[in-house]
């Protein structure tokens, strides 16, 4: 696997080695003693989720507020999407600046959050699969929610008219938001 981290300290995009031939395919996905060597995580993942949308569906920007903060370790099975994650960091150089990777089922890259970070991703394709490991257990009393189409933070989701839920559609403005981190 290759660790790339981005110009906002903290996130990395891992690239794993696909070994195919005309059978299929084999990667390692995750391997602990390399991933903590890599970003420095020196905690445990303790849920995994899955979730699947169809094209033009958003979901986000999602964070937990401690001590339910989440770092989130995602990737695409089946389809792809637009990632986003933003820095709400107190006191970081990167504050409200945000990082977005395309990740599909073909490129088979991953993108390590770490907690700190607000969430989300647009769905490209129908039918899209999407996992993520977290590093605490969700709990909804500490879910916070900022804008996805805050105008401060100027996200390009590169899809027109998303399909979001009523929670996503209330989200806070950046402006107004108060970061817990």
């Amino acid at each position: 696997m290759i660790f790339t981290e981005t110009f906002i300290k903290g996130l990395f995009v891992i690239e794993p080695k696909v070994f195919g031939d005309s059978r299929g395919y084999f990667m390692e996905t995750f391997k602990l003693d390399l991933f903590q060597k890599e970003t420095g995580f020196s905690g445990e993942f303790v849920q995994e989720n899955e979730s699947m949308s169809s094209k033009n569906v958003l979901r986000g920007l999602h964070f937990q507020k401690p001590p339910f903060a989440q770092g989130k370790l995602v990737r695409v099975v089946q389809g792809s999407v637009l990632d986003v994650a933003v820095d709400i960091r107190k006191g970081s150089p990167t504050y409200g600046q945000y990082y977005s990777i395309l990740l599909s089922a073909e490129n088979k890259k991953q993108f390590w959050i770490p907690e700190g970070f607000a969430h989300g991703f647009a769905s490209l394709e129908d039918q899209t699969i999407f996992q993520y490991k977290c590093t605490n257990f969700y709990s909804p009393e500490n879910e916070g929610c900022i804008s996805w189409n805050d105008h401060d933070l100027g996200i390009s989701w590169e899809i027109d008219d998303p399909n979001i839920s009523e929670k996503d559609k209330n989200g806070v403005p950046f402006r107004d938001f108060i970061s817990p981190f």
